[in-house]
């Protein structure tokens, strides 16, 4: 059964650290729609510039690309989205719900006498099921007519598929080779929830790596095997993270081969990461709506053919928020309870706090210079509000890994106390030597 304790806590949690806030919450809020606060921003950043470094700096096979959202129409025929990006969706013309035609929680049969609903309870309000498109349609340009329709992107694969040569010509790579983006998504989502797990408007981080038909399955493997790899790195618990296989009735239509990288939420196992084999769908769609050939000519073999893809599709919003849940727990100290987010701490949205013990004895000007020369080399946070205790209780919601403490002895002897967020334990080290100190723990954690 879900447990949903965890979560009230987290999302009041992540509301009083300035890690996510409700959107336009001084109106009421926006359903499903998420503000990223100044420590959520940092995390999320952290997110994706280390998925970037894994992705593109770190191999010479994958460039960068940055799509727009507004793309020709035609884009999504041919993915498929205009037709098949529906959902059954049924109303209640008494309280005004809407429900997907397949909930569980319906009793009867919509459009039916004896069809309940499943909030209000009314019976005979539902009506019959009726097909509703996911995506955000707009318009380009003044007139509000069909010819002018456009949509918000629901994925951002769709841009690295229409410059696929461009991008192959002007980097002169190879097959195989990859393409990386990471950009907003759109999805009118009709049961969304679990804080920022399933949202309207999303982040991605997508990989398409394209190969020769026949090496595709080798290929598959190796991706799906780095993608774990780098969940992992993050921090998260391995015992929370699994495989699951799409069997052949849940294989989207473009699909020879998915699974995806699950983690074990409150609310159960649920995916973070989808790893598939696409075949040629996707460009063979491309080809034939938008009449240009996107053939790639192996001049070593001197032959011709339309590559294989194999995707990586990662949600930076769903890995930060499992960041969050990995990370939380709760301790008890000297008959208090210690809330902590124990972040890996090359993940962590700050860095180092720096206190000054007390308001006195020169210890408040020696912060402040500690604070300064830090901060040009690592994201970290002053205070000198209340207790040292409580400040420590602070650093430790917001998952800061280190303390750094000033105090009587950092005045005459220039040595600080370092304490750790996890073990609680302290290190005196020589303040020439705190950067480094510093820095050597947060990459080698």
């Amino acid at each position: 059964m879900a447990d949903t304790t965890i979560m009230d806590k987290l999302v009041s949690l992540a509301k009083r650290r300035g890690f996510v806030f409700q959107s336009s919450e001084i109106y009421g809020g926006l359903g499903s729609v998420w503000d990223y606060g100044p420590l959520g921003v940092e995390l999320k950043k952290n997110v994706k510039d280390r998925w970037w470094h894994a992705m593109v700096h770190a191999r010479e096979d994958i460039e960068g690309l940055d799509a727009a959202i507004l793309m020709h129409p035609k884009v999504w025929e041919a993915s498929g989205h205009v037709a098949g990006f529906t959902d059954p969706l049924v109303d209640c013309k008494h309280c005004k719900n809407r429900f997907r035609a397949d909930d569980p929680r319906i009793k009867g049969t919509p459009g039916q006498p004896d069809a309940q609903c499943p909030v209000c309870g009314s019976k005979g309000t539902l009506t019959e099921p009726r097909l509703f498109n996911l995506m955000f349609k707009t318009f380009m340009g003044p007139v509000e007519d069909q010819a002018a329709v456009v949509y918000l992107r629901p994925e951002t694969a769709q841009g690295i598929y229409v410059n696929y040569l461009n991008v192959l010509n002007s980097s002169r790579q190879r097959i195989p080779f990859g393409i990386a983006q990471i950009g907003k998504a759109f999805r009118n989502e009709i049961t969304p929830g679990n804080f920022i797990f399933r949202t309207r408007e999303f982040e991605q981080m997508e990989m398409q790596f394209f190969v020769k038909p026949g090496t595709d399955v080798e290929w598959f493997e190796r991706w799906r095997a780095w993608r774990m790899e780098w969940h992992q790195g993050l921090g998260l618990d391995p015992a929370k993270l699994r495989f699951s296989q799409h069997g052949p009735g849940e294989l989207a239509h473009y699909a020879k081969a998915a699974f995806d990288i699950q983690y074990e939420f409150p609310f159960g196992w649920q995916e973070i990461e989808g790893v598939h084999n696409r075949t040629d769908f996707d460009l063979g769609r491309h080809q034939q709506y938008s009449g240009k050939k996107l053939e790639y000519f192996d001049q070593a073999a001197n032959e011709r053919y339309l590559p294989y893809i194999v995707e990586t599709s990662a949600g930076a919003d769903r890995v930060a928020l499992t960041l969050m849940v990995d990370a939380y727990r709760e301790e008890q100290v000297e008959g208090e309870t210690r809330v902590v987010l124990g972040f890996h701490p090359a993940i962590a949205p700050i860095k180092a706090g720096v206190f000054p013990l007390v308001k006195k004895d020169g210890m408040p000007a020696l912060a402040t210079r500690v604070y300064q020369a830090l901060r040009r080399r690592l994201p970290v946070f002053y205070d000198d509000s209340g207790a040292i205790g409580r400040r420590y209780r602070r650093m430790d919601e917001a998952g800061t890994p280190f303390c750094v403490t000033i105090d009587g002895d950092s005045v005459t002897g220039g040595t600080v106390t370092v304490r750790h967020r996890d073990s609680m334990t302290q290190d005196r080290v020589a303040l020439d030597q705190l950067d480094s100190y510093l820095e050597a723990r947060i990459r080698g954690s």
